[in-house]
């Protein structure tokens, strides 16, 4: 049986992937705060991937249960709000979750040879924009994408391909409680279909994957006039926002 780690593993995103993966036949390792009840076919690790003293002693444990025919970094949290709003531990513990914590894990699988096949960091569609009133969230996706770009020869030459994935807003829980009062959750894509989409991508070894038409065109528009789509996330996002969320 074909083995799998999802990092963010419980809610959302994660949780989809972790239902798919199971579809498909795989022994899912999954790895967050609390671990969802009920589900046949997964190993949890309850772990605060903000505690890197935590992570720290975890990773021995999660290396005897590989090594890992696909692992999934998917773990994120957010800050939204005007930037003196929010406090330094929210910067600390969204800069530890997003970027820190996914590539010593990812360093730290290689070592050991616990992962094979392939790896996919989850970033953000802010990856192609600047996103005022969530700056530094932007920061820390950014930050897991340029890893997931640059490791990605020194992996293959293991085995192992990378695969970037920028997904879009989703319509779940997490969005939902970051996005400015009157948001249209309608806009947002369908997890099962993200899920679906970045998986396919990771098995098969493409490079980007950025589900959905419309976040394609954003992506797009973005790498033609960032200016201009900076300024467009200005008045969408950051003058909306109508409190600090973190």
């Amino acid at each position: 049986m074909k083995r799998a780690l999802v990092t963010g593993a419980t809610h959302g995103l994660g949780r989809t992937m972790v239902a798919l993966l199971i579809e498909r036949g795989y022994a899912v390792v999954a790895v967050d705060r609390v671990a969802a009840a009920g589900r046949n076919g997964v190993t949890d690790f309850v772990c605060d991937l903000a505690d890197r003293d935590a992570v720290d002693r975890m990773l021995p444990r999660l290396i005897g249960t590989g090594p890992f025919d696909l692992v999934v970094f998917n773990a994120g949290v957010s800050a939204t709000g005007r930037f003196e709003e929010v406090p330094a531990e929210a910067y600390r513990r969204l800069l530890t979750v997003n970027a820190e914590t996914p590539m010593v894990m990812a360093a730290a699988l290689m070592r050991a040879g616990a992962a094979r096949g392939a790896m996919c960091f989850v970033s953000s569609l802010s990856h192609f924009t600047g996103y005022p009133g969530a700056a530094a969230y932007a920061a820390s996706k950014d930050a897991l994408a340029i890893y997931a770009i640059s490791v990605r020869k020194p992996f293959a030459r293991r085995g192992v391909s990378v695969t970037l994935a920028c997904p879009g807003p989703l319509r779940t829980e997490h969005a939902a409680r970051h996005a400015p009062d009157g948001a249209d959750e309608n806009l947002r894509l369908e997890p099962a279909t993200a899920a679906r989409l970045i998986l396919d991508a990771a098995l098969t070894g493409r490079r980007l994957v950025v589900p959905g038409r419309n976040a394609r065109l954003f992506a797009l528009a973005g790498r033609i006039r960032p200016q201009a789509v900076t300024r467009w996330m200005r008045r969408l996002v950051f003058e909306r926002l109508g409190r600090a969320v973190w």
